[in-house]
């Protein structure tokens, strides 16, 4: 029985990165022996085991090979005469195909140290093209590692992954999860780059394919390039560590654009109603988690009317919020701001422009939210109004207080 840290921790060690998680393989043992062992099993497919003391994750050194289209088609092999060197074949990039044995001794049989130094991502073997997460996979590797390149024969394999229709077998659920991993990184906009030099981008998200090569105003826009725009704002959303919502929406708040016929251009107008329409498809498609769903909608719909609150009057402003549910949701409504002032800053010149709006209309929520409606109402009842007059009377207060403010 032989343990080797193998994949990311690895790789981190190498790279002088923080290791947090640590992938361990087991080599030359069985699963009736680590049971013995007192190791808990988790593993489906495959045999895995928690530790008994420190609940990692440890699994059997396994082989593995295709039987059927996406995800879930194959079938493995795990036995103790499997090595170590035949576990590493399986594995995506040779980046992550090296192991570390008990003795700090490094096992890289595929050149992943190598690949490293060299800022590459290259796949270990032919079997890459069996599994289209992989591609999502290096993606989300390039929104970490935004100065690393896919080496040529990999970016031939996965184009060619992509026209046998790899990708259009792969389950929702898996491609949001990659998806999210990939917003949430240093660099997302380098995630969409991958996905859209492979063909995979038009498969996966074919509203965001539609942006690049689309003009919009350069006197709003100097970067011109909706697609370029779209990828400027989820950078600055990375730039301010912007929560998964937030960088979801502002993925999708331009996706109209897409959609903006060509005697419009390159003007976008009623760009906000499409925009929300296509955030929703996108949701449905990929079974996007429902606060980075509705953000999302909220997000394309508002957006422009956010941008525009410096000249609004009170009540204007008023009915932005109502509109958005900022008075019982007073969190989401932050977080579109934030995303509203990502989008004012993603564009070419312009990411240290200042953002009055946001501020502006985070003082109207926070005297809104410190009305006292009990005492409003009290005294609507004690002139004896009734039903709606109540919250009119209650609708009165509001609009005053924003009124005091100017």
């Amino acid at each position: 029985m032989q343990i080797y840290q193998v994949g990311g921790a690895v790789r981190d060690r190498l790279l002088g990165r923080p290791v947090s998680d640590v992938d361990w393989l087991v080599v030359g043992t069985s699963p009736e022996h680590m049971l013995a062992q007192g190791y808990l099993p988790v593993g489906k497919d495959f045999p895995v085991f928690l530790h008994p003391q420190t609940h990692e994750e440890y699994a059997l050194a396994r082989t593995e090979r295709k039987t059927a289209p996406g995800y879930h088609g194959f079938a493995f092999h795990a036995a103790p005469d499997v090595t170590v060197e035949q576990d590493l074949a399986r594995r995506d990039l040779t980046i992550n195909a090296m192991a570390l044995d008990a003795d700090g001794q490094l096992i890289d049989p595929y050149g992943g140290q190598q690949d490293l130094q060299a800022r590459v991502f290259r796949h270990v073997s032919e079997a890459f093209a069996e599994d289209p997460v992989r591609i999502l996979r290096l993606a989300r590797f390039g929104a970490r590692f935004p100065d690393f390149e896919v080496a040529s024969e990999t970016q031939a394999l996965m184009q060619a992954m992509v026209a046998a229709g790899e990708v259009d077998a792969l389950v929702a659920e898996r491609v949001w999860q990659e998806l999210a991993r990939g917003l949430m990184e240093a660099r997302p906009s380098r995630m969409v780059e991958l996905l859209r030099s492979c063909g995979a981008l038009a498969r996966l998200l074919p509203e965001l394919e539609a942006l690049f090569g689309v003009p919009q105003p350069a006197e709003h826009h100097p970067e011109i390039d909706c697609g370029i725009h779209a990828l400027m704002v989820l950078d600055q959303c990375a730039k301010v560590d912007a929560p998964l919502p937030v960088r979801f929406a502002a993925l999708c708040h331009d996706l109209g654009k897409g959609e903006t016929r060509k005697e419009e251009l390159p003007r976008h107008i009623a760009h906000e109603g499409r925009s929300a329409r296509l955030a929703k498809q996108v949701s449905e498609r990929w079974r996007v988690p429902r606060d980075c769903a509705e953000l999302a909608e909220l997000v394309a719909r508002e957006h422009t009317h956010v941008h525009q609150s410096l000249g609004f009057s009170p009540a204007a402003r008023l009915r932005l919020i109502e509109r958005s549910d900022g008075l019982r949701r007073p969190e989401r409504f932050e977080q579109m701001l934030q995303a509203c002032e990502c989008d004012a800053r993603g564009r070419l010149g312009l990411e240290a422009r200042d953002y009055p709006q946001r501020a502006l209309l985070q003082r109207d929520l926070a005297t809104l939210l410190a009305l006292d409606l009990a005492a409003v109402s009290a005294d609507a009842l004690a002139r004896h109004l009734k039903g709606a007059d109540i919250g009119r009377a209650v609708q009165a207060a509001r609009l005053a207080a924003l009124e005091a403010l100017d």
